[in-house]
């Protein structure tokens, strides 16, 4: 029997693909051809955001070197929009691999960050929402931050 944080390698049984299928609910900040990003239901802070490519990859060591620029550039993309949405002093970039990876899909993890948040080495008190509202309106501020950095650089 499994865990609920125990989620199998198959595509078709991924909670992250599901997402990207559309057939999972997720606050989506960012949807492109390579990858989507959505706001981390248990985040560490308002505002983390997970960014998992569209294929169904398990690590950062199945990326294909074709994809690397183009992702990277995207969690470049929204660790600018986390901080300016969240008014953060900074981010936390961060990929798990299999080790505390709870969904066997790559992702990344973009946090925003301010001095003395309490985040302490790799021991993160996890931090709920305060309701759905508060979950969409951080929903919509990256997304209005994503919006303004991609006008201003085309």
């Amino acid at each position: 029997m499994k865990r609920d944080h125990e989620v199998s390698s198959n595509p078709k049984e991924c909670r992250f693909c599901e997402i990207v299928r559309g057939d999972r609910q997720a606050h989506l900040v960012l949807v492109s051809d390579i990858c989507v990003a959505f706001l981390d239901s248990r985040p560490l802070f308002p505002g983390h955001c997970l960014l998992v490519p569209q294929d169904h990859l398990e690590t950062l060591l199945d990326l294909p070197d074709r994809l690397i620029a183009p992702l990277f550039s995207q969690v470049r993309s929204l660790a600018h929009a986390v901080e300016e949405a969240m008014k953060a002093e900074g981010t936390f970039v961060a990929i798990n691999n299999r080790v505390s990876q709870s969904v066997p899909h790559l992702h990344v993890h973009v946090v925003p960050r301010r001095r003395k948040d309490g985040l302490r080495g790799f021991f993160w008190p996890r931090q709920s929402y305060r309701d759905a509202a508060e979950m969409t309106e951080v929903q919509q501020a990256i997304r209005d931050a994503l919006a303004r950095d991609s006008s201003s650089l085309g």
